[in-house]
């Protein structure tokens, strides 16, 4: 391909950052700005100017999909020796090539999940595992790895960065070193492990380094704003001290501070790098103007200095105002998308098209009850992978044998005559796990007929190949029906349609956000659910979570002075919001700001005096004392005593107003919820 093909379409900003072709490069790209068609014909460009070898370039992603979508963008562009992994592939490949070289054997076995091992250290600290718990110390003991925080060091730790671990900090400490201990006498390797042993074969073994920075010589790094220290750590490591290093990522799409990616790699580039070359790209092509309007004012209202952000410029034709919508309970907000979604499919827009977002994944349930209800099909994502669905490997098992004895028949006809055998039919069943099935099956067929119409004279041996082309790189056939989906599984998503559900305070920002840089991190997934629509975009809340409950939720506070109606400002707000920070939290008696944890727990100072019904506090701890007894776990597992105090206080009488206390959460919720409802309520048990 001509170089200059190459540059061909690209708008100025992008093709400043093709066109620097050595690092240090930093590219601050705003959402829909075209990131991954920039870097990606910097590459190709680079190649075609004989600038790098492809050979040479290591483009770096976070996900094994966004790394196929640039293997096949490169492709495109005449560049196919580039490689682009994910962090881990290519430690794991590195670490796996060098084993029985410098260490000797084979090498560990890789594990998918910390629970399993975590269980088992339980049992030998005489803990009663419990797994939903487990899960959560598996995130603690992730966080500690990534942040390079040793067992002994957690507590301190934890304290200092406001963590909020399911179980005493002491505790997760004693789990994460057994847990530490079982790994390595087991030989095995975490996702952590893998990143910090290559990088210490990397150090200790000059040869192998050299061997490593020989071969890759130029880095790029995408979404370098959820770059993480041990991931930092393996990227110097490879670069070496060498600076031929392209990063790509945006501040503004910063939302996963609680894993232990940081920003500040990407925010102080050019200090770390202070000859590098900086490209802003912020002209938008996938939301309207009105959106884009919507987006700059929910982010220009945080607290981040202004020069870290990056107001967007719409380059697509004028749309509909994005609309605020307020419902009296979670059902009759479920019902009304379900009614504006079978509107716009009406209308014409694809039910792949459309979106639910929301900020955590139990707010799913009443969508999904109200779309099955009015028969609208949808997809939750963030489950199980496509290609890892029993009916999709059975598929493709089938698919494979029928490709070895290939008679030359058109492709679609083939896949679907294939398919028929596993259950696809002509109209879906009804519903439930028949219905998944069949819409697995389906998106295979309709695959098989996109790939047929593309290609006529493509057949089943080609197809077998793109589909197993497309399960290594998890990129899975679009599926018709509504993606339900939380805010993080969102990002790098778009849809012509998006519904963002449920903003209210306690749920967007989430009760757990206290510090100021927490409430941030929740405007910014705000701003990510935002930039998701091209065209259509609700946001909407309820006042109870229940039809008949007490409607006393607040609209989410990111709202105020963007809404119609808003706290802080009316409809004549003009796009220039004024500037909004956290709201104090203050003490109900006498309305002073609350600082410690424990007067935020309880939510009043705690020399003002206390309003509770002591029989009922002591029913509370009679209900925990027996809970405890039962699991084998001391009572400040399932509560403390002040977690206990503030719900006798406040006696809550909804699931939602119980979760809006500090020290429940979500976990809690689900597992202690009714029970400790119905002791406020003093039934029996």
């Amino acid at each position: 391909m001509n170089p200059a093909d190459v540059l061909a379409g690209l708008d100025p900003e992008q093709r400043a950052v093709a066109e620097a072709v050595r690092g240090p490069v930093c590219v601050l790209a705003g959402a829909g700005t075209g990131k991954t068609r920039a870097i990606t014909h910097r590459i190709a460009y680079a190649v075609h100017t004989g600038a790098v070898e492809p050979t040479g370039v290591l483009a770096v992603t976070f996900t094994t999909r966004a790394a196929g979508e640039l293997k096949q963008r490169l492709r495109a562009l005449g560049a196919p020796g580039v490689q682009a992994r994910t962090f881990h592939a290519a430690a794991l490949r590195q670490l796996t090539y060098f084993w029985p070289k410098v260490i000797g054997g084979d090498p560990p076995r890789v594990i998918e999940s910390k629970v399993p091992l975590l269980i088992d250290a339980a049992r030998m600290l005489r803990r009663n595992p419990d797994r939903a718990e487990l899960r959560d110390v598996a995130s603690e003991i992730e966080w500690a790895k990534v942040s390079q925080i040793a067992p002994e060091e957690y507590p301190a730790q934890a304290a200092k960065h406001r963590r909020t671990p399911p179980i005493e900090a002491a505790e997760v400490a004693r789990l994460y070193d057994a847990y530490e201990r079982l790994r390595r006498e087991r030989h095995l390797l975490d996702f952590e492990t893998i990143l910090e042993l290559t990088a210490a074969v990397l150090t200790e073994h000059r040869e192998v380094a050299g061997q490593v920075r020989q071969q890759y010589r130029h880095f790029v790094v995408d979404e370098y704003q959820d770059v993480n220290p041990l991931q930092k750590l393996l990227l110097d490591t490879w670069l070496g001290g060498r600076d031929d290093l392209c990063v790509v990522g945006d501040p503004n799409q910063t939302i996963y501070s609680f894993t232990g990616a940081t920003p500040r790699y990407l925010t102080t580039f050019t200090a770390e790098h202070p000859d590098a070359t900086v490209v802003k790209l912020v002209r938008d092509y996938r939301s309207t103007p009105q959106v884009v309007e919507l987006a700059n004012r929910v982010i220009a209202a945080g607290s981040r200095p202004r020069h870290h952000h990056l107001e967007l410029i719409a380059q697509r034709p004028e749309g509909p105002k994005p609309s605020f919508v307020e419902y009296d309970d979670e059902v009759a907000e479920a019902q009304a998308v379900a009614r504006q979604v079978t509107k716009l499919a009406d209308k014409g827009v694809p039910l792949r098209e459309m979106a639910v977002l929301f900020r955590i994944n139990a707010q799913s349930e009443p969508y999904e009850q109200a779309f099955a209800k009015a028969g609208i099909p949808y997809l939750l994502r963030g489950a199980e992978r496509f290609f890892e669905r029993a009916e999709v490997r059975q598929a493709v098992v089938l698919l494979r044998g029928a490709a070895r004895a290939d008679q030359g028949e058109p492709l679609a006809p083939a896949v679907h005559h294939i398919l028929q055998g596993v259950g696809l039919t002509p109209e879906p069943p009804g519903g439930g796990q028949a219905r998944e099935r069949w819409e697995s099956l389906k998106a295979i067929a309709q695959l098989a007929e996109d790939v047929a119409a593309a290609d006529p004279a493509a057949r089943l041996p080609d197809f077998v190949a793109d589909l197993e082309r497309r399960a290594a790189e998890q990129h899975a056939p679009p599926m018709e029906g509504v993606t339900l989906a939380s805010l993080h599984a969102a990002k790098g998503l778009e849809w012509d349609a998006v519904f963002l559900v449920g903003l209210v305070d306690g749920t967007l920002p989430i009760i757990y956000a206290e510090t100021p840089d927490q409430v941030e991190e929740e405007r910014r997934l705000l701003y990510v659910g935002v930039t998701r629509a091209r065209e259509h975009l609700q946001l909407s809340w309820a006042l109870a979570r229940s039809p008949g409950g007490r409607r006393g939720r607040r609209p989410s506070r990111f709202l105020d002075g963007i809404r119609p109606g808003g706290s802080s400002a009316g409809p004549a707000a003009a796009p220039r919001v004024s500037r909004a920070v956290a709201a104090p939290l203050r003490c109900r008696v006498c309305g002073a700001t609350l600082v410690s944890v424990t007067d935020r727990k309880l939510g009043r100072c705690s020399g003002c005096p206390a309003d509770y019904d002591e029989a009922l506090l002591e029913r509370l701890k009679g209900w925990r004392a027996a809970v405890a007894r039962t699991a084998g776990i001391p009572p400040y597992v399932v509560f403390t005593d002040v977690t206990l105090q503030a719900i006798a206080e406040r006696a809550p009488l909804t699931e939602q107003d119980l979760l809006s206390i500090a020290g429940v959460g979500r976990v809690k919720l689900d597992r202690y919820g009714a029970a400790v409802l119905e002791v406020i309520r003093g039934e029996d048990l």
